[in-house]
């Protein structure tokens, strides 16, 4: 494992990456911690932020383009945009319900299944998780 095509890559590669992962580590344990407590809500805050840099940052990639410079992942980036702060919207307003299957819908679409989409050969991540 090298993060050198990582860092080789244009700025908003590397912080879309390091962004995500980091969104991932810090959902995971959201998922398994406690709910309800100051340290959910803080670190709930900070996984926000971190899905919103995620998401814009993808704006600025365009690694795969199939209308203009634009990649189906980029309606993903922009459901993220709308339906995380609905999740958040549902928190605040104590829909525990709804702000739970957003956020964990969020996690797996937006973070597992498109972070398993980057693994693929020819993709900057593949080359740092599996060398070129």
């Amino acid at each position: 494992m090298s993060f050198a095509p990582l860092l080789n890559a244009a700025p908003a590669i590397p912080l879309h990456a390091f962004a995500a992962m980091t969104a991932f580590v810090l959902g995971v344990v959201q998922l398994a911690a406690p709910k309800g407590t100051l340290s959910h809500r803080t670190l709930g805050w900070i996984w926000v932020c971190l899905m919103m840099t995620v998401a814009l940052s993808s704006f600025w990639i365009h690694q795969i383009r199939l209308v203009g410079p634009w990649s189906p992942i980029h309606l993903l980036s922009i459901f993220t945009l709308v339906i995380v702060p609905l999740g958040v919207w549902k928190a605040h307003h104590h829909q525990v319900r709804g702000h739970r299957r957003i956020m964990i819908f969020t996690f797996s679409g937006a973070l597992v299944v498109a972070g398993l989409f980057t693994l693929v050969p020819g993709r900057i991540m593949h080359a740092v998780v599996f060398g070129h």
